[in-house]
């Protein structure tokens, strides 16, 4: 970003300029974002340049405290502060929205293969976690140059967005096994990709201080209710679930029965009902997982059925 040095001007008057060039930077790449929505072929080397347009956010922070410490003799000159708190959280906007672009190019190439997840052709032995896998590492690969302010938020977003999408797939009912074989061998595949998911984001997370395995253990919690064996022991299951999600809903509830496909109407129901009546208080530190996925109300209707 180049910044024109005017003669005699004053120190204060230089990193205002800058600063108006970090906002038209932001017009700038917002540009650059809409013009690929229009066609994803265009522009050329998209993926590429985001993330020079990421970095670059880190570099001009960089570059904003390093002018005010050269031209800038007291904190207070010309009521500009030291800090710019405000234009580091334009700097972090830009970056933010990047990695959200970044990120949606990953899920348009993943829609697919999530779509694929708890369907009869998932049961029967779909890749379709494998190819997820290895398409969320092939991209990672292109973003391995992003600075690690940017690439540990972007890590953690990809690792709860898999994790929310195949949950979403639970609760789509798009499956409801007829058996306790059949219960069992999903359950075991469910558990079996929570593994490959959970190795897939440690390895991604490695070096950036992300902790990589929550979200991976709401799959195999899931899976535990799926799993159950004997129908009279769901009321403890499924409250062992809500206890640790409290952000889980009732349809949430009546989906994952509906999956089991051994629950009576009347069993969902005082399940339900019983849960409503003691609600449980999230922790401090609980991120809120549940709340992301809608179950539509066409499916709700079928549910209790």
């Amino acid at each position: 970003m180049w910044v024109p040095v005017v003669f005699g001007a004053r120190p204060a008057y230089l990193v205002t300029v800058f600063c108006g060039r970090v906002l038209r930077y932001k017009d700038e790449a917002q540009l650059y974002k809409e013009e690929h929505l229009r066609d994803r072929q265009r522009p050329h080397c998209y993926v590429q340049y985001m993330v020079a347009i990421i970095n670059n956010c880190q570099t001009f922070k960089e570059s904003i405290i390093s002018l005010k410490r050269k031209y800038l003799r007291s904190a207070g000159e010309d009521g500009v502060s030291v800090s710019q708190p405000s234009m580091d959280g334009v700097l972090d906007a830009i970056a933010d929205e990047g990695c959200r672009s970044l990120l949606e190019e990953v899920f348009l190439d993943l829609e697919q293969h999530l779509s694929e997840l708890m369907t009869k052709k998932w049961l029967s032995g779909s890749n379709a976690v494998d190819i997820i896998c290895v398409t969320v590492e092939d991209y990672f690969n292109d973003f391995a140059k992003i600075k690690k302010p940017y690439k540990k938020r972007l890590t953690a977003e990809a690792h709860r967005r898999v994790v929310v999408e195949y949950l979403r797939a639970v609760m789509a009912k798009r499956i409801s096994f007829r058996s306790p074989e059949e219960r069992k061998e999903g359950a075991e595949r469910m558990v079996r990709e929570a593994e490959q998911l959970r190795f897939l984001f440690r390895k991604l997370a490695s070096g950036l201080g992300e902790e990589a395995d929550g979200y991976c253990d709401t799959i195999m919690a899931v899976a535990e209710v799926i799993k159950l064996t004997d129908p009279s022991l769901l009321y403890l299951e499924v409250s062992t679930l809500v206890s640790k999600y409290p952000d889980i809903r009732d349809e949430h509830i009546g989906a994952l029965l509906a999956m089991r496909g051994d629950a009576s109407r009347d069993m969902k129901q005082t399940i339900i009902e019983t849960l409503e009546q003691g609600p449980t208080q999230a922790s401090p530190n609980y991120v809120p997982i549940f709340r992301d996925i809608t179950v539509s109300g066409l499916n709700v209707a079928k549910l209790l059925k």
